[in-house]
């Protein structure tokens, strides 16, 4: 009987991946700079140092002379170096590097013996491996100096400052496509003293260049030099106007919408400067009027702070000094002097002088800048509900708010529950346990001096509040030539806003045969400047970003202490990476946008500085091909293994596809 057999169930699984260990030295040979022309003799691990030293030799079968590009086969002699590497870990790492000296065979060639070139894993006579040297130039890019040592010190990578910085201004200036939409601005290089230029592509919202003036001609050099811009978008600036128009006749001017804004809030700032009794019978009717609460019932509005009279007193004689000063402004006006001899007489800026000649008539002292503003302000709220509740005593008013974080006297405190008691109708003294008292809130709108009042009209409709709608609407009323001035602001704003070019015509008729000096004059300007102002209200583009990357820069300066010079400002501004992986060695060639754009770049000026240009095809005469151009971002390499540095041309030019402009 044969015995009873189960069938089989034939299991269908996946074949696991074979794991296949790696021996140790293969995978140590694996983490060198190069590869392909580098082979590992030893290690050597020392654990007191904590340093890894590598013992390897050049495996390149033949070697190029760097005069006359001739291969070489017949080996002079032997010679070690010593690079430092990135570190393993905790570990440095030292290359122990044995390279040889080759025969030329070109006997025309001046060079008889030279060393061979191993331009992926370091420049001659260097001490460092490219792929350090790279990792250091990305400290110095991003941090500086000081900045980058100590965080170098944190990665283990033991560098000077001195060292950073000189790495940082080897480096070229990096290329760019010529581009086709530009943004200008000015920026301070020293506050009131040294301008400078900043120029971004706006398409591509990359820095391309930063001059060291803000005269019209360093601008029309720099345009005549890279042309094919086709728009610029600048401020109201007459230079850059100018530079432009000499530099590039042929491209579209644009003003920036946000100084087209800013120019109007200066003038209207000034008619209502003007007219500051309109304003005062607003803040009047505000203090008078109730507060609504969000239960619905009303509120008594806190009166405004009173001024001690000592303050009153200092404040008159200020105003006097500034009247005095006006006086004689328009005394020396009158006969003939310039705004320059003004200023140095009256010990003034010219901007003073300026701003005293557009105003007829010496205005009605105003309030001081810092009308409002108090320590207390973010306090009031607690210290109203406190109060109508029933507390009311200012030291324990004072004494509540010390653990919430108020850094205000005692003074303060009191000062302000004087005038809660005023609001009230009490006594000054007097706290009123005993009696029902109305409740107290903070006005719903602040006081409206000139420049607060001129953003409340210029602000956007959706964004105001609804007490703030009403005090315009009281603004509005009070006198005729205010309400003008405040249609014609909003009209504009709306103009600018909604790109309605179509408006801008009726709306300089109207603003020119306004009785408002001030709006006149804004008028004017924008009549000499019609062109670019009605390219600003018609096309998209505007200056916004070139400001983000001032700002930018900005920081740089002040990392850098604001002693930097111009040439380091620029490579860590301009020849930072920008949104993506770092910039590599290889020629960058961005996406284009423009059929001008595209064509390709004359050659370049002495001193330019670009990296490289791709020529055409054909195999580099290096033994290593193109790989010079894999290397990590950072200084580009000539495929002879050379840093490339203003100031000289490389002998590899000829017969090779990648031309580098310069090489050390």
């Amino acid at each position: 009987m044969r015995p009873h057999t189960f069938p089989r169930r034939h299991r269908h699984r996946e074949e696991e991946p074979t794991f296949i260990a790696t021996q140790t030295p293969d995978v140590l040979s694996r983490l060198l700079p190069d590869t392909i022309t580098l082979d590992l003799d030893t290690c050597d691990v020392d654990d007191t140092a904590a340093q890894i030293t590598l013992a390897v030799r050049s495996t390149q079968a033949m070697a190029l002379c760097p005069l006359c590009t001739t291969p070489a086969q017949r080996i002079h002699s032997h010679y070690e170096r010593t690079l430092a590497d990135l570190p393993w870990a905790a570990y440095h790492v030292r290359l122990q590097l044995r390279v040889r000296k080759w025969f030329c065979r070109n006997r025309q060639c001046p060079r008889r013996i030279f060393t061979e070139r191993l331009p992926t894993v370091a420049a001659p006579w260097a001490r460092r491996t490219l792929r350090l040297v790279q990792r250091l130039v990305d400290l110095g890019v991003a941090l500086g100096g000081k900045a980058g040592v100590r965080l170098g010190q944190r990665w283990d990578l033991a560098v000077s400052r001195n060292t950073l910085l000189r790495l940082l201004r080897r480096l070229p200036v990096p290329s760019y496509v010529i581009p086709t939409v530009l943004g200008v601005d000015d920026v301070a290089l020293r506050k009131r003293q040294t301008y400078g230029t900043v120029l971004v592509d706006l398409e591509r919202h990359q820095p391309v260049a930063l001059l060291p003036e803000r005269t019209a001609d360093t601008v029309a050099q720099w345009l005549q030099a890279h042309p094919g811009v086709e728009v610029i978008t600048r401020d109201r600036s007459s230079a850059y106007a100018e530079g432009a128009r000499h530099g590039a006749p042929s491209a579209t001017q644009v003003a920036d919408r946000f100084h087209l804004v800013q120019n109007l809030a200066e003038a209207l700032t000034e008619v209502f400067t003007m007219q500051r009794p309109a304003l005062d019978a607003v803040n009047a009717a505000v203090c008078q009027q109730p507060v609504p609460l969000p239960d619905g019932t009303v509120a008594v509005p806190v009166p405004p702070p009173a001024t001690p009279p000592r303050a009153q007193q200092q404040a008159a004689q200020r105003a006097a000094q500034r009247q005095a000063t006006y006086d004689t402004v328009w005394t020396l006006h009158r006969q003939g002097w310039t705004v320059p001899a003004i200023a140095a007489q009256v010990g003034h800026s010219r901007h003073t002088i300026e701003r005293y000649l557009r105003l007829p008539t010496w205005p009605v002292p105003q309030h001081r800048s810092t009308y409002g503003r108090s320590v207390l302000n973010p306090y009031k709220d607690y210290v109203l509900t406190r109060w109508n509740a029933g507390c009311r005593t200012a030291m324990q008013l004072f004494r509540a708010l010390q653990p919430r974080g108020d850094t205000g006297s005692y003074r303060r405190v009191a000062a302000y529950a004087s005038r809660l008691r005023q609001a009230q109708g009490l006594p000054p003294r007097r706290q009123g346990r005993r009696q029902t008292m109305p409740v107290v809130a903070e006005p719903a709108c602040q006081p409206l001096p000139p420049r607060r009042a001129t953003w409340l009209v210029l602000g956007r409709e959706e964004k105001r509040t609804e007490a703030e709608a009403q005090q315009l609407t009281q603004l509005h009323a009070q006198d005729p030539q205010v309400a003008e001035a405040i249609d014609l602001a909003q009209d504009f704003t709306q103009m600018v806003r909604q790109r309605q070019p179509a408006q801008l015509d009726p709306w300089l008729q109207r603003a020119t045969a306004s009785t408002l000096e001030a709006l006149q004059r804004f008028a004017t300007g924008l009549h000499d400047d019609y062109a670019a102002v009605k390219a600003g209200v018609t096309l998209p583009w505007s200056n916004g970003p070139v400001e983000g990357h001032i700002n930018r820069l900005k920081m740089l300066k002040r990392q850098m202490f604001g002693r930097a010079h111009l040439d380091l400002l620029s490579r860590r501004f301009v020849g930072a990476p920008r949104d993506g992986p770092a910039q590599t060695a290889r020629p960058r060639v961005p996406a284009q946008t423009h059929a001008e754009a595209a064509s390709p770049r004359g050659p370049p000026a002495a001193g330019r500085g670009l990296t490289a240009h791709v020529l055409g095809g054909g195999r580099s005469p290096c033994s290593v091909g193109s790989r010079a151009m894999a290397a990590p971002s950072g200084p580009p390499l000539c495929p002879c293994g050379r840093l490339s540095r203003e100031g000289s041309t490389c002998p590899l030019r000829r017969g090779v596809d990648v031309v580098y402009m310069s090489c050390i």
